[in-house]
C-alpha cells in the first residue's frame, strides 16, 4: 500500500538558531515531544536570540517597562521529535510593525523540519499592559534582523 503523502515544508535559513535536547518531560507517554512543548521550545530560542542581540526580557521590564506578549501563534507539526533528539530551534524576523512583529520559527532534527511556526509578539508596558512602540534600540536590531532574514530570501 502506498505511504500517504505528507506536506513538507520548506527549511527556512535562521539568523539564530539554539540546540534544545529532548528530555523525558517533554514527552508523552510514547517518548514522542507533547504538542504543547514546541512552544516552550520556540520561547526559549526566543528568550536566548533576544539575549544573543543584546537584549533581555528582565532588563527590558525592569528598565524600559516593556513586555511582549504572543499574540498569535501559527504551527504545523511535520514529523514528531522523540526522547532524546538533539533539535535546533531557529528564530527570524519575518516582519516589523511599531508596537508588534512576527518571527518565523522552526524546529529541526539535523536537516529534517519537524515543526514550522509563524509567532507574533505585542509590545505591551508593564504598568497598563496597553500597546507600547517597541524601544528603539531593540528596533534597530531586529529591523537588521529582518534585513538579513529578506536578504537570504531574496
Amino acid at each position: 500500500m502506498p505511504r500517504p503523502e505528507t506536506r513538507t515544508l520548506p527549511v527556512v535559513a535562521a539568523v539564530f538558531s539554539l540546540p534544545v535536547r529532548v528530555y523525558y518531560q517533554d514527552t508523552d507517554a510514547g517518548g514522542v515531544v507533547f504538542h504543547a512543548t514546541y512552544l516552550d521550545f520556540f520561547e526559549r530560542a526566543r528568550t536566548e536570540w533576544l539575549r544573543h542581540l543584546g537584549f533581555d526580557v528582565r532588563s527590558l521590564a525592569d528598565g524600559d517597562g516593556i513586555l511582549f506578549i504572543v499574540r498569535e501563534v501559527r504551527v504545523a507539526y511535520v514529523r514528531p521529535a522523540q526522547l532524546d533528539d538533539m533539535l535546533t530551534v531557529t528564530v527570524s524576523v519575518q516582519h516589523l510593525g511599531r508596537a508588534q512583529f512576527t518571527l518565523a520559527q522552526q524546529v529541526l532534527r539535523g536537516e529534517d523540519l519537524l515543526a514550522s511556526a509563524s509567532i507574533n509578539l505585542a509590545c505591551i508596558t508593564v504598568e497598563t499592559f496597553k500597546p507600547a512602540r517597541v524601544p528603539e534600540p531593540l528596533r534597530a536590531a531586529l529591523l537588521d534582523e529582518e534585513h538579513a532574514h529578506n536578504q537570504e530570501h531574496a
